[in-house]
């Protein structure tokens, strides 16, 4: 009996031991699989398109376009690379990594969560983070945005143990190092976590002197392995100059745009956010050993990467976009946990200690669901891109023979003519009288044409003619055909986008 008695604490603990084991993966699943939803409905837009286009090409090819555009993407085009040919390029493959990502990326929360705070804190925030209109966002987009996210979580993760066991070995700190590197080259600002984890440390070790020199020259290590692509990054900043003419940086993208999409979305995290910081206050005496500090390194790392864009933006170069901080949302997350779970100890006296965070979560998750349907819309992409519409639309008019010109007035990443090179197979027959040098031989991103005007020989050899045009563009291409003879005979209005098919001769 003795022998029973002593066995049984053994195997329920160990089933509670699977349990807690498990609920970081759990939540990651869930949260990958709800992501996925819709995934495939909206079509690609220019962003993808790079994306999408530089992993279609050549190795050679796409080593030469590196070397003169979208280097600091090197390694996701690459990624990318291998990954179309295993699973296609619709957009539902294209967007899986992404969506896994995105599920790592909150399993590295759950995590995080309960090493900073408590298991409770961990769970809330992961189911947080899926209602971050940011994250579901990210997770059904061709780039590395989400790759960064959890690439930026994990490196926490592995910070946080590290100083916690006051680790002093060198081959952990040579994988933080390794890490960092490895995030860098990812995305160039996943080194904005460098001073979110400086301050960490000085909050979190026990001995901070001597662990932030032993983290200091892991970084410094991680900064000489990531200089080849923080140069290649400075010498192509011109990529990102037009951030100058665009009003990015103003009060709503930064407190709406970047992490809520929504006002409400926002109230209710900013909520949040402020209950915990000052019911932490209120209550400091009276929390665990480390509470405080650790809320404080969450805040950090809300606050500073942001920050330090905005002061860069302001005073250096462009560099600030809404799209470009989303390695602190884990951190957004775990900031509104802990608030739900000070609300929750609040009303504790009154039955709703777990009930409170429940309903906060729930709110949450209700709140941002219209986000959620709105971003899976077939035009949900960069205000309403209709690359595979219109694809479908010229497949649907147009006849074996054709020739096809594409409006070239509006910005590269919004040109018709990235439905050919997106959806080739819709285009098949038809002659592109304009092409030059398609994109895969040169070191650009996108095709060269020439201007309609200077194809007027290629005209001559068709009796009809497709034209694919922008909404409210500027392009003069209808004229000129008609000044040629043509005449609209199909006329067919996809989204932003409209595709004409003219014949000679035609009134």
């Amino acid at each position: 009996m003795s022998q029973a008695v002593a066995v049984a604490p053994r195997r329920e603990s160990g089933r509670a031991a699977i349990l807690r084991r498990g609920t970081a993966p759990a939540i990651g699943v869930l949260a990958a699989a709800v992501t996925l939803i819709g995934a495939g409905t909206p079509s690609f837009w220019g962003d993808e398109a790079a994306s999408v286009l530089s992993a279609r090409r050549p190795l050679w090819s796409l080593w030469q376009e590196l070397g003169q555009v979208d280097a600091v993407h090197g390694v996701y085009y690459l990624f990318l690379h291998v990954w179309i040919r295993i699973a296609g390029t619709s957009e539902f493959a294209v967007r899986l990594p992404s969506a896994l990502a995105a599920g790592a990326a909150v399993a590295g929360v759950v995590v995080l969560g309960g090493m900073l705070l408590n298991r409770r804190v961990g769970i809330l925030a992961g189911l947080l983070m899926l209602a971050l209109p940011e994250v579901t966002r990210v997770a059904i987009e061709a780039r590395s945005y989400a790759f960064s996210m959890a690439a930026a979580v994990w490196l926490t993760v592995l910070l946080v143990a590290l100083v916690r066991r006051g680790e002093r070995r060198r081959r952990w700190w040579a994988l933080y190092a390794a890490g960092l590197a490895f995030g860098i080259y990812l995305f160039l600002y996943v080194g904005l976590l460098i001073p979110v984890h400086l301050v960490a440390v000085a909050l979190l070790a026990a001995r901070g002197d001597r662990m932030l020199r032993t983290w200091a020259r892991a970084v410094a290590v991680a900064l000489v392995l990531a200089l080849p692509i923080v140069v290649a990054g400075i010498a192509q900043e011109h990529q990102i100059a037009f951030l100058g003419r665009r009003d990015y940086a103003g009060v709503e993208a930064v407190v709406v745009r970047q992490w809520f999409h929504s006002v409400p979305v926002a109230v209710l995290a900013w909520t949040l956010i402020l209950a915990g910081v000052v019911l932490t206050l209120r209550r400091r005496a009276s929390l665990a050993e480390g509470q405080p500090a650790a809320l404080a390194a969450v805040l950090t790392w809300v606050v500073l990467p942001t920050a330090v864009l905005l002061m860069g933006n302001a005073w250096v170069t462009p560099m600030y976009n809404f799209r470009y901080t989303g390695l602190s949302l884990p951190a957004v997350a775990l900031a509104m946990a802990i608030g739900a779970e000070r609300l929750g100890d609040l009303a504790r006296g009154r039955r709703g200690g777990i009930l409170t965070p429940a309903l906060v979560v729930a709110l949450a998750l209700a709140l941002a669901l219209p986000v959620f349907l709105t971003q899976r819309g077939p035009f949900a992409k960069d205000g309403g891109a209709d690359l595979r519409q219109t694809a479908a639309a010229v497949e649907a008019i147009a006849q074996p023979g054709d020739a096809v010109v594409f409006d070239q007035t509006v910005k590269p990443s919004r040109r018709p003519r990235l439905a050919l090179d997106l959806y080739p197979a819709r285009f098949a027959g038809l002659d592109d009288i304009a092409l030059l040098a398609p994109y895969a031989q040169r070191a650009a991103l996108w095709d060269q044409v020439a201007p309609l005007d200077q194809a007027d020989r290629h005209l001559a050899e068709h009796r009809t003619v497709v034209a694919v045009e922008g909404d409210g563009s500027a392009s003069t291409d209808l004229l000129h055909l008609e000044r040629l003879g043509f005449g609209v005979i199909t006329e067919r209005h996809v989204h932003r986008t409209t595709v004409y098919r003219l014949e000679r001769g035609a009134p």
